[in-house]
């Protein structure tokens, strides 16, 4: 008899606590910072010649470099960076853009560019150009005739929408193997990216905090 008495409480209690569980919302996963050193963008042509060359791959979400056609956020080749959303330039041996990422630079310091505006607009590569402006004192970068050295223009970060719709923030900090301080053109090698960023794994998250 005790036992019928308490089975409806008990499945009542059961129920409360399902539902108290699935009302919990999921702690947020930790926005770290990371450097990433000496990413390979080699390139074959150029001075005059066409340019071409696979695009090194890179994955936020893994923070690695990949080789996957489809899981894949930027793309590096020389001085390019393609983004794996919109459509193909037209570009010899571009990848495929499989996805819907979209990618746009903000100036400020990487420190103050704390999240995504709510007017933040994301470009897609297409065939009308890269995302992000090739050519000197144009996206990223300038060059430097003179010296022949390529540098980051101070200031610029580059904001990722990624292709598991969450976000990213990137400075990159130099073109050359091991970053050197003070480069020698002649001497160092060039199309080594190193750059830091902040990667949001929580969806649909703006902010880098």
């Amino acid at each position: 008899m005790n036992t019928l008495k308490f089975t409806p409480f008990l499945l009542v209690m059961l129920i409360m606590m399902s539902c108290s569980d699935d009302d919990e919302v999921a702690p947020l996963a930790e926005v770290e910072s990371t450097t990433f050193e000496n990413l390979h963008a080699p390139q074959e042509g150029g001075r005059g010649e066409p340019i071409s060359g696979s695009f090194t791959k890179f994955d936020f979400e893994t923070g690695q470099i990949t080789d996957s056609d489809t899981e894949w956020d930027i793309a590096f080749r020389g001085a390019t960076i393609a983004v794996n959303g919109g459509t193909e330039t037209g570009t010899i041996d571009e990848p495929a853009r499989t996805s819907d990422a979209g990618i746009t630079i903000v100036n400020g310091t990487f420190e103050d560019v704390t999240e995504i505006a709510e007017d933040t607009g994301f470009d897609q590569d297409s065939q009308n150009g890269f995302a992000i402006p090739t050519g000197s004192g144009n996206g990223w970068y300038n060059y430097d005739f003179t010296t022949n050295i390529l540098s980051p223009i101070p200031g610029k970060i580059l904001l990722v929408e990624t292709t598991n719709a969450n976000y990213a923030k990137v400075e990159i900090l130099s073109y050359y193997e091991d970053a050197p301080s003070d480069i020698d053109p002649f001497q160092d090698e060039s199309r080594y990216y190193t750059f830091r960023y902040a990667y949001n794994p929580n969806e649909r998250q703006v902010t880098f905090n």
